[in-house]
């Protein structure tokens, strides 16, 4: 298992790029600076051991130098101990709607990031509970099975995007019988799905779905995305550039709503609860505190519980780019300057 530990420095990186572009202006200003002092050809005759080039790999040395020390600072580990853990804790498998619609920018930005991050607020806070991720558009897939490991559980919460699942639609259905397919055969509670939408769904037997979850000792709590005006459905071509919006077939762009009927009538149906998200910490919280109100059950898991330092590695490695960058000099090798500034062709 790999993670950083202190993964917010990895934001520091955004620096390379502006430095980038300030020695670029730095040459560009030196070049300038040149031409005021005459022929540019002349100028580099009377200074024969000067070489522009070296420039460049002293900072790309020196570029490559700080992205390992920031890589450094963030500490990558790898997990070198697995060992067998017991918690008291329940099931929750978490079902994220990745379908297009989840673009709808009526949550600021979008109604799936908006998503995203209740969803890390939830692992956060689940305490000795197992989690498990499934996506779900026009069918359903399990990103990952029930864990006590979080750090993997937010990695895969990372990758999620609408791109996931080409077949469109939401299918909450599919996604109700592979959450209940996911959970333990054998326990007959424990167990709860979040199940987190706008609630368009295209697709008929989500109600059907809900009642054998809940003959199954499955509850599902619900959670709305998106607002009663709705907003428009961007669409963006491969570069990820916004190109429009969608539109039906009478040329007219569509507006997506949130639809909260089918998401109640799921919560009642399994005896859960119905939660409107509007992007605050307050959906999280009670979220939480309905789990939490769940009986407990024991079991086992495997996780890594101890994890070994892989700085030391990078900053080693910055530590010679900086040497290197250190001995270089502008200037040419004094064997290869030669005395031909006046001389005659």
């Amino acid at each position: 298992m790999f993670r950083f530990e202190n993964e917010e420095y990895l934001w520091l990186l955004l620096l390379i790029p502006l430095l980038a572009l300030l020695f670029v202006w730095f040459l560009w200003w030196q070049r300038k600076a040149k031409s005021k002092f005459g022929d540019r050809a002349l100028v580099q005759k009377l200074m024969p051991s000067y070489i522009s080039s070296k420039l460049w790999l002293k900072f790309l040395l020196n570029a490559l130098a700080l992205a390992l020390i920031i890589v450094g600072l963030a500490n990558p580990q790898m997990g070198s101990k697995l060992e067998k853990v017991e918690r008291q804790g329940i099931d929750v498998i978490v079902a994220l709607d990745v379908s297009r619609s989840m673009l709808a920018e009526d949550l600021t930005p979008n109604r799936l990031d908006v998503s995203k991050r209740i969803v890390s607020k939830l692992i956060d806070r689940l305490g000795n509970d197992r989690v498990g991720l499934i996506v779900f558009a026009g069918s359903a897939y399990l990103q990952m099975p029930l864990t006590i490991d979080y750090s993997a559980a937010k990695l895969f919460l990372r990758t999620i995007d609408t791109d996931m699942i080409p077949s469109q639609g939401t299918a909450l259905g599919q996604a109700i019988n592979l959450a209940k397919e996911s959970f333990d055969q054998d326990a007959t509670k424990y167990k709860a799905l979040v199940l987190i939408t706008d609630g368009e769904n295209h697709e008929n037997g989500a109600l059907d779905a809900a009642k054998e979850a809940k003959e199954q000792g499955v509850i599902i709590h619900t959670m709305g995305i998106g607002s009663d005006v709705g907003a428009p459905i961007p669409e963006f071509n491969s570069r990820k550039q916004r190109v429009g919006y969608k539109k039906d077939k009478n040329g007219e762009v569509v507006n997506s709503k949130l639809e909260e009927k089918i998401l109640r009538q799921i919560a009642d149906v399994t005896e859960g609860d119905y939660l409107r998200a509007n992007g605050t910490q307050g959906e999280v919280t009670k979220i939480v505190a309905t789990l939490a109100n769940m009986e407990k059950k024991d079991f086992e898991d495997r996780v890594f519980t101890d994890y070994e330092d892989q700085f030391q590695y990078f900053m080693g490695g910055a530590l010679l780019l900086l040497l290197i960058s250190f001995l270089l000099s502008e200037k040419r090798s004094p064997w290869m300057t030669t005395g031909t500034l006046f001389e005659r062709n």
